[in-house]
């Protein structure tokens, strides 16, 4: 009797233990340029942050702009319906506890330097993103 219950105490920890982690995990890939395409990858990603699941951001290309504190007018300028930004919407979801970082590739080809980010954001580090986008909690949108 007391194997069984032995058993079953080791059959509950490891049950909860392997669940320990199960929130969703959303990782938003962003590369296109177009200020409209970049603020709804930035709804959705906040969208998601409000539900309940992490939220990581990983800019690439002409994106990763809208995290430069010098950044092109089309990353700040309000946009319809809610007069939100990019960028600002962008800072929302760093506030909100979600994680933005620019493609490892990004600031060397940029000719600029970390320096040259708004805070929150950071130089990804591809062995840390690809875990994230292997993750079996991982949902992965790409815009």
């Amino acid at each position: 009797m007391k194997r069984i219950i032995l058993a079953m105490l080791v059959a509950f920890a490891f049950a909860s233990t392997s669940h320990a982690d199960e929130t969703p995990s959303l990782v938003t890939v962003l590369t296109a340029a177009d200020p409209q395409t970049q603020l709804m990858s930035m709804v959705l990603t906040m969208q998601a942050l409000k539900q309940g699941s992490k939220a990581h951001v990983l800019l690439c290309g002409p994106a990763g702009d809208i995290a430069l504190k010098d950044a092109p007018a089309s990353a700040t300028a309000p946009q319809k319906p809610k007069g939100m930004s990019p960028q600002g919407l962008m800072k929302n979801v760093i506030a909100n506890g979600g994680s933005v970082e620019v493609c490892a590739i990004y600031l060397p080809n940029k000719g600029v330097g970390p320096d040259a980010l708004i805070d929150g954001v950071t130089p990804a580090k591809p062995p840390a993103m690809a875990q994230r986008l292997l993750a079996p909690n991982a949902r992965i949108m790409s815009f």
